[in-house]
């Protein structure tokens, strides 16, 4: 039990350090998404949203997957990210109950949920179902 909490708290200890993880994004390439400008960000086009939070250590270890995917879809897909403490709206509209949710939106209709920490590979078929990537 002993060598569990402690890997535990190695791997957590990791994913704080990371400097990617410890922002909500680090990227120029993600639009940051509140209550406020929700609805016209998604509304044209095919827009990927991170719904996650500060505290959520899953949320951090995507990041960098976020903000990868970004930047090699820039000008195809618009990559937003929410965070749910600061937008309830539009998490509680969504019926956002588990973080990291990410929502795939195409002219402002929602096509696509996945649930928990997905691979970057799992992100990229998500979104090439609505858009072509290559």
């Amino acid at each position: 039990m002993k060598k569990i909490l402690f890997l535990t708290l190695i791997m957590i200890s990791v994913l704080v350090s990371l400097p990617s993880c410890n922002k909500g994004s680090d990227s120029g390439d993600i639009v940051i998404l509140t209550t406020e400008n929700f609805s016209s960000e998604i509304a044209q086009g095919v827009v990927m949203v991170d719904f996650w939070a500060t505290w959520c250590m899953p949320c951090k270890a995507m990041a960098p997957v976020i903000d990868e995917i970004a930047g090699q879809t820039k000008g195809k897909v618009k990559v937003g990210k929410l965070d749910i403490d600061k937008n309830e709206p539009v998490a509680n509209q969504y019926g956002i109950q588990a973080i990291p949710t990410i929502l795939i939106f195409k002219d402002g209709q929602l096509v696509e949920t996945l649930v928990g920490i997905q691979s970057k590979a799992a992100l990229v078929n998500a979104l090439s179902k609505h858009i072509p990537l290559q």
